[in-house]
């Protein structure tokens, strides 16, 4: 199966194929009339990989380093309600039919993506099938989900700095389920213990105690 990064390079970013693979074909049928990419549309692309294909996605703008108003508390309600799905044991997502309809614009899509791909690129050199039974087996799939519930819930704090890190944590964690990859997703899980302690201090203490923290910290 192809690389993740290599399916989005070549589905949102370069120029159309004129042999387009199979979940290409597929995603084209369900695509709005090119200006808006939908979740019906990202979930078709992800084929059989569907839930790390969508935490991966959906977590992406809130993960990067740079300003994405308005996708936090969208994208971690529907995340949390994945999540809760991942928890339940089941195998296919399910989503409100007006929430597949739901459009995003592409060229925004593909902005994030394009800043994204550096990071998709570093993980997928060292992920592999390994620890398997992390993401695969329903005790697994009960932490991660839980995990991606908490996260899903802290991106959605309407606090600066109470998103980036949780969904960083959802990033990592959706690639370890892409490539069965559990070291990857036990990596998530760390991320996702730091990030409970990150937002537990910043809605408690505010953000200058962390700032005051990370100047100590930095020598400042």
């Amino acid at each position: 199966m192809a690389k993740l990064s290599a399916e989005l390079q070549r589905y949102f970013l370069d120029a159309p194929s004129l042999t387009p693979t199979a979940h290409e074909a597929d995603a084209a049928q369900v695509a709005n009339a090119g200006d808006d990419v939908t979740l019906n549309e990202l979930l078709t692309l992800g084929g059989e990989r569907t839930f790390g294909f969508l935490f991966v996605i959906l977590s992406l703008p809130s993960a990067l380093p740079v300003p994405a108003p308005g996708y936090s508390i969208p994208f971690g309600i529907v995340m949390l309600l994945l999540a809760v799905q991942l928890v339940i044991g089941r195998k296919k997502p399910w989503l409100p039919q007006n929430w597949m309809d739901k459009g995003f614009a592409r060229t925004k899509v593909a902005g994030f993506i394009t800043k994204g791909l550096p990071w998709l690129q570093k993980i997928e050199a060292v992920s592999r099938p390994r620890l398997s039974i992390i993401c695969t087996s329903p005790v697994g799939r009960l932490a991660l989900g839980i995990a991606i519930a908490l996260m899903s819930v802290a991106m959605m704090i309407p606090i600066p700095g109470t998103n980036t890190l949780p969904a960083i944590g959802i990033f990592i964690i959706g690639f370890g389920l892409l490539d069965d990859d559990g070291a990857i997703s036990l990596a998530g899980l760390t991320v996702c213990t730091l990030a409970i302690g990150l937002v537990g201090s910043i809605v408690f203490f505010g953000a200058e105690v962390v700032d005051s923290i990370k100047d100590q910290v930095l020598g400042r």
